[in-house]
This record gives structure tokens, C-alpha cells and sequence, in this order.
């Protein structure tokens, strides 16, 4: 079997997700997904004919985020009409999926040069009036897997866990401190492209959702929102709440302890990333020197109920693959979704707390749903090398009880 190489990773800066105020907002998803791929050619010197495919990951495939936008963002950056496109959905697990799908078809030696990524334009699916159950109204699956709101899915795990505001605060604290740090001493610079609009004028080149002086008082002053969520009728046939979808299942939760607020939980942000991928043959071929290597990637389904908490499991299996165990592993990104997946991922596993999110999370930078999990992996890249360190295991939950994982290997010197 072959190899699966990660030649280079390129992301656009995220942009506050909200029609009239974010940098992005303006732009078509496929145009803003083709700014990566426009970079990680123009980057490596490539000729897009020899680019087998892309595998992008968008959540919402509806409306302007609908017609395969893989495909049509590659159109939009010029490639030549040869490469063909795909786009596939897993919820927040796209982007990391998009990554595996295209290392098991180089390993399989399918194919020989993949483009991976995703986009997710969040100021335009927030103007959507989207099924408000991941059910899509399947009241036969309904009635076999409630599937509840995620804010309230994160408050039950953290009542369930004895996960305090307190706890889910510090997390927020220290992501926003570390994303801070990471932006001063440019940590994301070698990955990050400035965006521009179709007459080159710059739309964005910096971060634009992090808020650097957020501390434990200020955030003491937020109110928890998912309180409000989890009394609304979620269930007009059966007059279930969101919150009662949750105790049917877990009749033991008899009061919920809501400690989520907009401090703690992913911002909402457009952005789009890609990685260029390549088998051995092509490698040596072209005499590339790859960043990194895919190892392992697996997938874990878990309770749809609670949604959030496959991101363990799939950890656990994806080191099974590899032949690795967590003190194997220098490096670790879960996705900050809401605070408590992060802070149950790191007791869990008993992580020490310096090797995971070093360079900060959604929280503090948001999460662009499609393209988070290809983000993370660059991310991870720039972060092996410039520590010096050799694994690094990326790992998100999705929507459904869901958790694609990957472990990426440092190459290059």
C-alpha cells in the first residue's frame, strides 16, 4: 500500500459569520473556497491538470452552498476543466473527513494528487431557515434516536459530568490567550493567505473573530443561552421540548446545569482551507518534499442523543490503528465545538493540558463548519514543526454522535 503525503496546508483568516459585519460575508461560498485552491497551487508550482480530484467538505448544501461546491470553487480558481470535484457532508467532521477520504484513495494508489479541504460560508446558512431537528422531521427516527439541540446536548453532558461554569470558563480563558500569542509571534503565517475580492482589493488577511481581552470576570457576566433553548417544543406531535428529547433517553438527568454561553462555544465564522496531497509514486516523481504523512484515520459514531461525546472514542481507535498510544502522541487538536467536548477529551484521556489546543480553538477563533477539521490538520502541521515534534492527532465531534480522527506524522526539517 501506498503512502498519503500532506505536501502543504493554506487557509483564508476567519471572518465573523454575519451578513453586514463580517469581512467575508460578501463573497460566494465557491469563491471564497476558491481562494485556497487559487493558493496551493500558485504555491507549489503546480499545473492543476495533474490534480486527480478535490474533496471538499460543506455542512449546508443548500442554496448558494449547494451544486457540488467543490467542483464549482475549483472552476472558480481556474483549474482546468479536467479536475473533477466532490463534496461531501459529515457536519463538523467534514473537513477532517475530506483529508481521510483523499489519503485512502492515494494509500489505495486510486489516485495520485488530491486537493482536500472544505468551505463553510456561516454568514450565509445563518439567513436560512434550516430543519431545526438533524432529523429532517423522520418521526419513525425520532421515535428510535432524539436528537436534541447541540447547546443543550453540551449542558446535559456537562450536569452529567460535573463539569462546572467554572471549568468551562477557564477553557475559554486559555484559548482566547493562546490564539492571542499564536497571532503575535505569527504561528499561523506560514498557512494563512490573504483574501481578496474578484476586482484585488483586499478583503481579509487577519483573524477577525478573536477577543484577546476576555477574562474569567467578563465572562462571569455572560448568561447562559441554552436555558432558554431547552424548554422550547422541539416535537410539535409529541409536545416534547429539546430538553425533554434528551431525558427521555436519560431519565436519570432530572435537572439540567446550563453553563454554555457565547463565550464558551464556537464562533460563528466563514473560512475555507486546503491541503495539497500526494501518493509516493507521485512524490518521487516529481521530487516533492512532503510536510507530513497520514498514519492512521478512523471514524466513531456514538450516542446521536448526546451528540458530542465521539471524539474519545474515536481517539482511542484511531491510536488502535496506528499502533500508538496517548503518550505516543506529542500534539493533540479537539475542536472547541462547546467547551465541555474539549475539557471531557482532555480528562478522559488525562491529557496534559499543554499539549492539547496549544495554539487556542473555535472558541476563541471560530468554527467555519465544513473547513474546521482541514484547518486543524494545517494547523497541527505548523505546529509539529515548529516545536520539533513528530505526531499529532486531530480529532473533532460531529453532529449525529459522530467523530472522524487522524493522526498526521512530521516529515520535513
Amino acid at each position: 500500500m501506498s503512502e498519503a503525503y500532506i505536501i502543504d496546508a493554506c487557509r483564508t483568516p476567519r471572518g465573523i459569520g454575519k451578513q453586514g459585519k463580517g469581512a467575508l460575508a460578501h463573497l460566494h461560498p465557491s469563491y471564497l473556497g476558491s481562494t485556497v485552491l487559487k493558493a496551493i497551487v500558485e504555491r507549489n508550482g503546480l499545473d492543476s491538470r495533474e490534480i486527480d480530484d478535490v474533496i471538499f467538505g460543506t455542512s449546508s448544501q443548500v442554496g448558494k452552498q449547494s451544486c457540488d461546491l467543490g467542483r464549482m470553487a475549483a472552476l472558480n480558481a481556474g483549474f482546468d476543466p479536467v479536475v473533477s470535484g466532490v463534496t461531501l457532508d459529515r457536519f463538523c467532521g467534514s473537513g477532517i473527513t475530506s483529508v481521510n477520504l483523499a489519503a485512502g484513495q492515494l494509500k489505495a494508489g486510486f489516485e495520485d494528487c488530491i486537493v482536500a479541504g472544505g468551505a463553510e460560508m456561516m454568514s450565509f446558512t445563518a439567513t436560512l431557515n434550516m430543519p431545526p431537528i438533524l432529523d429532517a422531521d423522520n418521526f419513525d427516527l425520532r421515535a428510535m434516536h432524539p436528537q436534541s439541540q447541540q447547546g443543550v446536548c453540551a449542558d446535559a453532558i456537562a450536569t452529567m459530568e460535573g463539569i462546572t461554569r467554572q471549568d468551562v470558563d477557564a477553557l475559554a480563558v486559555e484559548s482566547q490567550k493562546r490564539a492571542a500569542q499564536a497571532i503575535a509571534e505569527g504561528r499561523f503565517d506560514r498557512s494563512l493567505i490573504v483574501v481578496r475580492n474578484p476586482d484585488g482589493s483586499v478583503a481579509l488577511d487577519h483573524e477577525e473573530f478573536p477577543r484577546p481581552q476576555t477574562t474569567m470576570e467578563t465572562l462571569a457576566g455572560l448568561k447562559t443561552v441554552f436555558d432558554r433553548v431547552r424548554d422550547a417544543v422541539a416535537d410539535e406531535t409529541t409536545g416534547d421540548t429539546y430538553g425533554q428529547m434528551i431525558q427521555r433517553r436519560y431519565p436519570q438527568l432530572t435537572a439540567f446545569q446550563h453553563v454554555h454561553h457565547a463565550g464558551n462555544s464556537s464562533g460563528v465564522v466563514d473560512g475555507a482551507a486546503a491541503l495539497l496531497m500526494a501518493s509516493k509514486a507521485y512524490v518521487q516523481r516529481k521530487g516533492l518534499k512532503p510536510r507530513a504523512r497520514i498514519v492512521a484515520a478512523a471514524n466513531m459514531g456514538d450516542d446521536p442523543t448526546l451528540m458530542l461525546n465521539a471524539p474519545v472514542p474515536a481517539a482511542r481507535k484511531v491510536l488502535a490503528k496506528a499502533g500508538l498510544t496517548v503518550d505516543d502522541i506529542d500534539l493533540f487538536e479537539i475542536n472547541e465545538a462547546f467547551a465541555v467536548v474539549a475539557e471531557k477529551f482532555v480528562r478522559d484521556l488525562k491529557l496534559n493540558r499543554d499539549r492539547v489546543n496549544v495554539n487556542g480553538g473555535a472558541i476563541a477563533l471560530g468554527h467555519p463548519i465544513g473547513a474546521t477539521g482541514a484547518m486543524l490538520i494545517g494547523t497541527m502541521i505548523d505546529e509539529l514543526e515548529r516545536q520539533d515534534k513528530r505526531y499529532g492527532l486531530i480529532t473533532m465531534c460531529a453532529a449525529g454522535g459522530q467523530a472522524p480522527a487522524i493522526i498526521v506524522e512530521r516529515l520535513s526539517h
